[in-house]
């Protein structure tokens, strides 16, 4: 029995195909590899998977493939007793998506549709995906919480996110399919995508280049590590979305359903003012940013706050990693891997 982990090059498919392969669990990765950045960064971070896989004797294996072509997603299916799906792969990013919207149709929509499919006719037991907090949108109730409502995304990637939450709900209702959706805040960590805020901020700040501060720095972000992001999955894999049997039809939570159904935020719960964030940074590597302060960006929303408090009853765990350490973790691996003294 095999765990799918799409996406499994990117940022947190790595982490927690590392938490798998450290468990001894056979893992299928696929990957499509886009050039959305680095993809050597992607190539290394297959490199360190297939070290690890054969060091702990996994029968593991990685596939160049995208989800958005069927028949090679369904003849991966087909040769393989997949049991469990995590499914991380997808095009990300708020911003790009008001410059590419195809994309996100065709990777996040397609794509997604693709994976669900292939669940219900290979009887996966139980499907995690990602979501996202951008699905709060303009809602400025804070914190956000799994059952507000969530009808106004302020970007064509938040509405993708949704989407795939409705398209889950119907596959449960429909064929039984349990499935998890996973509402992730700004996850940050080694590892991490070069088109985030932390990378951004480092690679600039040591070189003497400035910083883009968007909303005039008065944003704020639930800022989550990825080891709280990895354990947390990790927990959910194996207890199985079931269905609410105290749901009511006449008063409805998106959270859960009469369907074997849940969606879960994954965050931090202790929001951190963006200014902060920068001088932690600075603080760490003991350089003063140059910062060029501009409007906030079509598509971003001012502030992300989660509320983590049924996810911790679930899986009795709760993020807690505080951003110093976090940050302090990050620019140690940055500084080993890009050889920075």
């Amino acid at each position: 029995m095999d765990i799918l982990v799409t996406g499994f090059a990117g940022f947190i498919g790595f982490h927690i195909t590392k938490k798998l392969l450290n468990k001894k669990i056979n893992v299928i990765g696929i990957d499509n590899f886009n050039s959305y950045y680095d993809v050597n960064l992607k190539k290394d971070r297959l490199r360190e998977l297939e070290i690890l896989s054969k060091r702990n004797n996994c029968s593991s294996k990685f596939y160049t493939l995208d989800i958005s072509n069927f028949k090679d997603l369904k003849d991966l299916f087909q040769g393989c007793k997949i049991k469990f799906v995590i499914n991380l792969a997808g095009q990300a990013g708020v911003r790009y998506s008001t410059i590419n919207p195809m994309s996100y149709v065709q990777s996040n929509l397609v794509g997604f549709s693709n994976i669900l499919e292939c669940c219900r006719i290979f009887n996966v037991e139980h499907l995690l995906y990602a979501s996202s907090s951008s699905v709060y949108g303009g809602n400025e109730k804070i914190p956000f919480s799994e059952i507000d409502s969530i009808d106004h995304p302020v970007s064509l990637y938040a509405a993708s996110k949704r989407s795939n939450e409705l398209m889950a709900h119907s596959y449960s209702h429909i064929y039984n399919l349990p499935t998890t959706g996973l509402r992730f805040f700004t996850v940050y960590g080694p590892w991490g995508r070069p088109d985030m805020a932390l990378s951004l901020f480092t690679k600039s700040i040591l070189e003497g280049e400035p910083i883009q501060v968007f909303n005039n720095g008065n944003m704020v972000r639930d800022f989550t590590y990825i080891d709280d992001v990895v354990e947390s999955i990790y927990r959910l894999i194996f207890k199985k979305a079931l269905p609410d049997n105290n749901f009511d039809p006449k008063n409805p939570k998106p959270m859960t359903s009469w369907a074997p159904y849940r969606i879960f935020n994954i965050g931090n719960s202790e929001p951190v003012l963006l200014m902060n964030y920068i001088k932690a940074i600075e603080d760490c590597l003991n350089i003063k940013a140059k910062k060029e302060f501009l409007p906030l960006q079509p598509g971003d929303v001012p502030k992300t706050f989660a509320d983590g408090d049924l996810l911790e009853k679930y899986i009795q765990f709760k993020p807690k990693t505080s951003v110093l350490i976090g940050i302090k973790n990050f620019i140690d691996w940055y500084k080993n891997y890009y050889q920075i003294n």
